[in-house]
């Protein structure tokens, strides 16, 4: 990504990296294209916030989604010098190359003073670079959930509080015949997000903060420990069709998985945009059937785990500064907070707007939240923590595949964080 967005900066250095300009008048001749990861369900809601936006400025907005790609869609456009005018990212590691690259557009002053009296410090902390804001976290995730079949389960399951109860209850039930735990191991995002819960609660909070860095090596043994803890709950008869199929399922398949209507499995763990999908692909009822607890504990501290996806400008155009001042309002986050699967780190947004008492609670646990980790893959290089087949994703995936192999995983897995690191 660094060496693609040198060749960018080339391409580009007259365009993207002034001041912001102030929103215009009328934008009713204007285009504007958004590109973002979100696809079915999540694509549908955004662009519902861009047709609101479409509705009130009269501009046209195209929206390109470029799901796990978007890196190297970025990289493409980028270097082609035809970059979309504004973009989502999910990784912060990426927005901090593209604005030490000088290729993003600082927010306008009416953005940061949304920013400032509307979000948490931590929010605003994730776009800034060398004390410039170029970014907001425009979709927020609680990423230290796990949700469960009510309906299967009973009115007598009692949630598991620990680690150890939680394995001891999936051994329950698969001994009783059951494969209770549902792992979307095709998407490698979903595994890693699986390693931060379990790193962030065995290691804490200084030692993921250095991981994240590259500050200490991933063969460090807090990184085994991590995963031999982790490999507990991925045993193959615990999972639908062992890990084979494991491997080959996607995130959504594995929410259905436990909510569809011929359900294989009890247990799912994701962010609380697993209600989004409950919500679109089956006809369980979030808050009835559909119901979470938080992550298992592995020792006395509370933690969470978060992600978010950033908005970021491309582009110095008044219609682009009209969209992201607009991305960045409680108006915009309202629209699709009352469509489910969504949480906005903007404190404005009433938790009424959000469509059941699921979503506002775990919104207002995330939004009070200030002592909380960033999902650490998104924290590192891309080409580290964000590429599909590649990195952490890919080590993870090896490591559901054979736990046997963790040493020579691990060490893949640093060479490669290496070589990243004195590549950016």
């Amino acid at each position: 990504m660094a060496a693609a967005a040198a060749v960018a900066l080339a391409g580009c250095a007259g365009g993207a990296g002034g001041p912001a300009g102030a929103p215009g008048g009328d934008l009713g001749d204007e285009r504007i294209e958004v590109a973002a990861v979100w696809s079915d369900e999540e694509q549908a809601s955004f662009e519902m916030v861009l047709d609101a936006f479409e509705e009130r400025t009269g501009a046209t907005v195209t929206y390109t989604s470029a799901g796990d790609e978007l890196p190297t869609v970025l990289s493409t456009r980028l270097a082609g010098g035809s970059p979309p005018d504004v973009a989502v990212i999910p990784q912060p590691g990426l927005v901090r190359t593209l604005a030490e690259a000088g290729l993003l557009v600082p927010l306008s002053d009416a953005a940061e003073a949304v920013i400032d009296t509307q979000y948490a410090p931590v929010w605003k902390d994730l776009g800034t670079v060398d004390g410039e804001l170029y970014g907001f976290v425009f979709k927020a995730a609680n990423k230290s959930l796990v949700w469960y079949d009510a309906e299967t389960l009973g009115p007598d399951f009692t949630p598991p509080a620990t680690w150890a109860e939680f394995v001891d209850t999936l051994r329950v039930r698969s001994d009783i015949g059951g494969t209770p735990l549902s792992v979307g191991g095709a998407d490698g995002w979903t595994l890693t997000d699986w390693f931060e819960n379990v790193y962030l609660q065995t290691a804490g909070a200084e030692m993921y903060d250095r991981l994240a860095a590259h500050e200490i090596p991933w063969t460090d043994p807090s990184v085994r420990t991590a995963l031999e803890t982790l490999a507990q709950a991925f045993k193959p008869q615990f999972l639908p069709g062992g890990v084979d199929t494991a491997l080959q399922t996607e995130f959504t398949d594995s929410v259905v998985n436990v909510f569809g209507d011929d359900p294989s499995a009890e247990f799912v763990f994701e962010a609380d945009f697993v209600a989004g999908v409950v919500s679109v692909s089956t006809s369980a009822v979030i808050g009835e059937d559909a119901l979470f607890f938080p992550f298992p504990a592995l020792g006395t501290t509370s933690a969470v785990v978060s992600g978010g996806d950033t908005v970021v400008a491309l582009t110095d155009t008044p219609v682009t500064t009209a969209l992201v001042d607009f991305l960045a309002s409680a108006e915009a986050a309202s629209i699709w907070a009352a469509e489910g699967g969504f949480i906005s780190p903007n404190r404005e947004v009433e938790p009424a707007e959000y469509p059941d008492e699921t979503t506002r609670s775990i919104a207002e646990r995330l939004v009070g939240a200030q002592n909380v980790r960033f999902d650490m893959s998104d924290l590192m290089p891309t080409a580290l923590g964000g590429t599909k087949g590649d990195g952490f994703w890919k080590a993870m995936q090896d490591y559901l595949a054979d736990p046997g192999r963790v040493d020579a995983i691990l060490a893949e897995l640093e060479a490669k964080a290496a070589a990243t690191y004195a590549g950016s």
